[in-house]
């Protein structure tokens, strides 16, 4: 579901030597050389085809995310992985939730407002709205 060029490829998960008594877990994944937010907060200036194409870019890889049932959660500039060719890939998948089929709503785990940030809340949690029906629905928002 996650196979997009907007989101971040995870080549391989590198098992630990002691499955039970382990503290890390590695994620091999494409390299990408720096976050969106860096790159704001960089002396470097960007162009308005640069936001442009970053735009774009986020939208794509929202669109294919959201199509699969996926809510992503914590999209803010951190989690957005650019380089040097100016291509973008959503990373860290750690808050989202999945609407699992043939699970009811009322089996569905809770889903607070409330995720990492205190300072910041993500575009899908202002604006992105479940409907409890036989199953989940995520709204696409065009702005």
């Amino acid at each position: 579901m996650l196979d997009h060029k907007n989101i971040l490829v995870i080549h391989s998960i590198m098992k630990p030597a002691d499955t039970n008594n382990f503290r890390d877990v590695y994620l091999v994944t494409e390299l990408m050389e720096t976050d969106l937010s860096s790159v704001i907060k960089s002396t470097q200036s960007l162009l308005p085809d640069h936001v442009l194409f970053f735009i774009y870019q986020l939208v794509a890889g929202m669109e294919h995310i959201h199509k699969h049932q996926i809510l992503h959660r914590d999209i803010k500039p951190r989690n957005l992985l650019v380089n040097s060719n100016c291509e973008l890939k959503i990373c860290d998948f750690g808050l989202a939730r999945v609407n699992m089929t043939g699970m009811t709503p009322l089996a569905m785990p809770r889903m607070t407002d409330y995720v990492a940030s205190r300072w910041y809340r993500a575009p899908e949690l202002i604006l992105g709205k479940l409907k409890l029906s036989n199953r989940i629905l995520f709204e696409t928002f065009v702005i």
